[in-house]
């Protein structure tokens, strides 16, 4: 995450108090690291993919803002709130994608080597990756919140810790066991 504007705090405090031309400035000041994470996730779909990077940021935002409360708490929550949007979008999109071709191929979601952030190489493993992170979050909200920052926003142990107003310790902490909760759920051997 590279987005250290620092008036990105004022922005957030003007966009939430709903001021004139709030939105636009917060849009122009966050939407290059809306796009990128977008294009990060979808450059692992397969050439049919329909949504694009442009289209999921903007949904991303539009998502955003169009929630009565805009209660964020800083950059770190924005983003945080701007994962758990993408997660939804993307989910919901594949879904819908599915629905219409039912029995698609369903590949399998995988821990990658790069840190065991799973990786959702189809539509059908995003709607995986969720039903996986909504039965962790049943055991551990806060696991399951980590491994949603860490791959739908590519937020660092800091920037969660801020988010969820803990230490990066416990955060590594609850990484350690998603990735260990998830392998064991995936059947692989976990990676350390």
């Amino acid at each position: 995450m590279t987005t250290d504007d620092p008036n990105l705090e004022q922005l957030l405090a003007d966009a939430q108090s709903g001021g004139p031309g709030a939105g636009s400035r917060l849009l122009d000041a966050v939407y290059g690291e809306l796009r990128r994470l977008a294009a990060h996730h979808l450059q692992h779909e397969h050439g049919g993919h329909t949504l694009q990077p442009t289209a999921l940021a903007h949904e991303v935002y539009i998502k955003l803002m169009g929630r009565g409360e805009r209660s964020w708490n800083g950059r770190a929550h924005f983003f945080a709130a701007a994962a758990q949007a993408m997660r939804r979008i993307l989910v919901d999109h594949a879904r819908a994608k599915g629905a219409a071709k039912r029995g698609g191929d369903f590949q399998r979601v995988g821990l990658t080597a790069l840190g065991g952030v799973p990786a959702a190489q189809s539509e059908a493993d995003l709607v995986r990756l969720d039903g996986l992170l909504g039965r962790l979050a049943e055991v551990d909200p806060v696991a399951a919140r980590v491994v949603e920052m860490r791959f739908f926003s590519g937020m660092h142990d800091e920037e969660i810790a801020l988010a969820i107003g803990t230490s990066s310790r416990t955060v590594r902490r609850h990484w350690r066991y998603a990735r260990a909760w998830l392998a064991r759920e995936l059947g692989e051997p976990q990676e350390d």
